[in-house]
């Protein structure tokens, strides 16, 4: 047992030495068949360990994203392909790898469409090759429920298990899709555009977005789902079958047949029925205190002094989902890389006492949104953490003039209390 687990370490070493060797500029090529002579096989859980100790050792995750593709490219002749681990219909891995080759279905459509394109020597030809491709562009829009599913509630709960790394590189990768599928709308919907403007669009980024689609399939099932089959509890797919739909599927729909144990979907209450609350201005019992945050026009996201999101209210209509896969996570790993200096910054600015107050507005799917950031201090201004209040304030910047009588702006509700 134990040389076996000096193999291991030792290939994770030998890893290590020649992904470092490519990054310092070495010839993909050469260390190509340097990795062939010295590791002859691996397995997933080397290629996360390898990423997880060149983080450890200082390497900014911005930069294994840069390269992870070459990466993946280099390791796959030496990467041993596991079995797919059986799960149940409807278990939220099983839904991943369906999702996943209703994706590569859409790839191949788009691909034969790209090709009947650039073959095209005719406008009318051209134009109903690029129909059936613009049609395809439009269903890899869904992939973001995809990713953001992978994000909220799959990444979180590798993190509470100590794998940080393969985590953050994978959601730059997600964050690089985005803006070249946010690329590929632009051209078409822009209006004016000529077949000519498509077909240039097909043959850059259409392309591009394709190939790196295709790319972050193969990292999800041969290194993310089999890391997240070894490592999660059952309590853990239980939550995340709980929390994903909220964040909606990707071009299928889950199957039935895969029941979560009652326990973790039971939400446990401290607090029931006449026990209250006391404060220092009045008490509420659990009941009151639960319906004034469902209540509440705005959406509340705390975060505690060690950078954990502790709380979130939920009211009828967020602006932006939230799950209780969050909670005990570092705000930080809530937030894509690009962003994660923002975040950084005003956490730092609240807890030394510069600031108290940051805010934001945003135009959101159609809406005007306020969020505000508000550090919470003790008696004696110590810092306890930052409240988040997310506010869609579209109606109230439209208010015009006064009103002064009683008018309600709800339909009547049949069988109201009286």
């Amino acid at each position: 047992m134990s040389e076996l687990i000096d193999n291991r370490a030792q290939r994770v070493r030998q890893l290590k030495g020649i992904i470092r060797k490519l990054h310092e500029g070495a010839p993909a090529d050469d260390v190509k068949d340097q990795l062939r002579t010295i590791v002859r096989e691996t397995d997933y859980s080397e290629i996360v360990a390898m990423e997880q100790e060149l983080m450890a050792d200082g390497m900014p995750a911005e930069e294994i994203m840069s390269m992870c593709d070459l990466h993946s490219q280099l390791t796959r002749e030496v990467l041993v392909r596991l079995p797919a681990r059986s799960v149940p219909p409807g278990h939220p891995a099983d839904t991943m790898r369906r999702e996943n080759q209703a994706l590569r279905e859409t790839l191949a459509r788009m691909r034969q469409a790209m090709e009947a394109i650039l073959a095209a020597g005719d406008d009318a030809a051209l134009e109903t090759h690029l129909m059936a491709w613009r049609q395809c562009a439009n269903e890899l829009m869904d992939i973001d429920k995809h990713y953001q599913r992978k994000e909220y509630l799959f990444f979180s709960r590798l993190e509470a298990h100590g794998v940080t790394g393969p985590p953050k590189v994978m959601w730059g990768k997600d964050d690089e899709v985005r803006a070249m599928l946010k690329s590929l709308q632009q051209v078409l919907t822009a209006p004016g555009s000529a077949p000519a403007d498509y077909k240039l669009a097909v043959c850059t980024v259409g392309a591009s977005v394709t190939a790196a689609i295709e790319e972050m399939i193969y990292k999800e099932e041969n290194i993310l789902l089999p890391l997240c089959l070894d490592v999660l509890t059952e309590d853990d797919w239980a939550q995340i079958w709980a929390d994903s739909p909220r964040y909606g599927w990707c071009l299928v729909e889950p199957r039935e047949g895969y029941t979560p144990p009652d326990r973790v979907l039971r939400e446990g209450v401290r607090l029931h029925g006449e026990q209250a609350v006391q404060l220092p201005t009045g008490s509420l019992t659990f009941e009151q205190l639960l319906a004034i945050f469902r209540t509440l026009p705005v959406d509340l996201t705390f975060v505690d002094a060690d950078d954990r999101v502790a709380f979130y209210s939920e009211g009828p209509d967020r602006i932006f989902a939230r799950s209780r896969a969050i909670l005990g996570r570092k705000v930080q790993y809530c937030h894509p890389p690009r962003s994660v200096h923002v975040v950084d910054q005003i956490l730092g600015d609240f807890r030394s006492g510069r600031h108290s107050v940051a805010e934001f507005w945003i135009p959101f799917h159609g809406r005007f949104v306020h969020i505000r950031y508000f550090a919470v201090r003790d008696e004696k201004g110590g810092y306890l953490g930052t409240l988040e209040v997310t506010q869609d304030v579209t109606r109230i910047r439209a208010l015009e003039g006064e009103r002064r009588l009683l008018e309600y702006d709800e339909p009547v509700t049949e069988g109201a209390a009286r």
